[in-house]
């Protein structure tokens, strides 16, 4: 596994902070909040991208992350819209280098696949930009682990590579352990995952009646519709309950616990809904308690769908 560090030479903790909400949920004065709360609990790695919030995340991240940027690693994402082109990620990389104050970042996802636009392009201009100083490390998000590997060969082909994977992954979305994870480790991919709660499902919320997009928003409600993924989610809430631990805690420290070791990315609306996710950072999972939430949920077969090599 390549090993990223800041710009200061220090490890990443082991969360990364998503800024997702910063401007859209989340005004100014919740998403300092926000950002004071996951460095005093130890997080060095931001992660936003050019589009959230219209910009305003990039906006108002970069203003925060000013006094101590040597000290922080920046992620930021191109590509969502208008496709992997030259002319796109450069266009979008300025917009995000404008928005942050920011002349580099430490690293840039293509935030989803092109296959409309050649690897031969797309990974020649990431290059580009990584000679010019203006990017450390290159990212993918929401790849198959076929669409990573021909993007590393092409990668390789021009003397750079892939360092960094964003797929989904929780207790719920666990597709990403069969192909994604092994390639990964194989490739020597560091593993930044989205969504650890669930789209909030592993909160417990929504078992006591509480709202979120799982209730407002019906891409999130067709992800998570799954019977078996609401009974996992109450039996992680009676797991907390009995160890006396927030069920968020449960739900990101085990995810971030996956022996590849992800770096899973937390987020929020507001600071009191950030703690328990932040506990995770220091939390202490045990091999036996880690067993015991895996048994929570449906564990996918091997690629080869060969039940007995499971």
């Amino acid at each position: 596994m390549n090993t990223l560090t800041t710009r200061a030479g220090a490890p990443l903790s082991r969360l990364t902070f998503g800024t997702m909400q910063f401007g859209g949920t989340a005004d100014a004065t919740a998403s300092q909040a926000m950002f004071d709360a996951a460095r005093a609990g130890g997080i060095n790695h931001f992660d936003t991208a050019v589009l959230y919030t219209g910009g305003a995340s990039e906006t108002l991240l970069g203003a925060m992350i000013k006094a101590d940027r040597d000290s922080l690693y920046l992620a930021t994402k191109v590509g969502y819209v208008g496709g992997a082109s030259h002319a796109n990620i450069t266009s979008q990389f300025d917009m995000c280098r404008q928005h942050l104050q920011e002349d580099a970042v430490d690293l840039l996802y293509m935030h989803r696949f092109d296959d409309e636009t050649p690897l031969e392009e797309t990974f020649s201009t990431l290059a580009e930009l990584q000679t010019q100083g203006l990017i450390r490390h290159i990212g993918v998000s929401n790849y198959a682990a076929w669409q990573v590997m021909k993007a590393q060969s092409v990668a390789k082909s021009l003397g750079t590579q892939i360092d960094v994977i964003q797929p989904m992954y929780s207790l719920v979305k666990r597709q990403s352990e069969v192909e994604i994870f092994p390639m990964a480790a194989d490739q020597g991919i560091t593993i930044v995952p989205y969504s650890p709660l669930g789209g909030g499902l592993l909160t417990g919320k929504y078992a006591k009646g509480g709202t979120g997009r799982l209730s407002t928003d019906a891409r999130y409600q067709a992800r998570y519709a799954q019977d078996w993924m609401h009974e996992t989610a109450k039996q992680l809430t009676a797991l907390g309950a009995e160890l006396g631990v927030d069920p968020a805690t449960l739900a990101v420290a085990w995810a971030a616990n996956h022996p590849v070791k992800p770096l899973p990315i937390i987020s929020a609306r507001a600071e009191e809904q950030l703690h328990p996710s932040l506990q995770a950072e220091k939390f202490t999972m045990t091999p036996e308690l880690y067993d015991k939430i895996t048994a929570l949920s449906i564990t996918p077969p091997p690629a080869t769908d060969r039940l007995e090599e499971a």
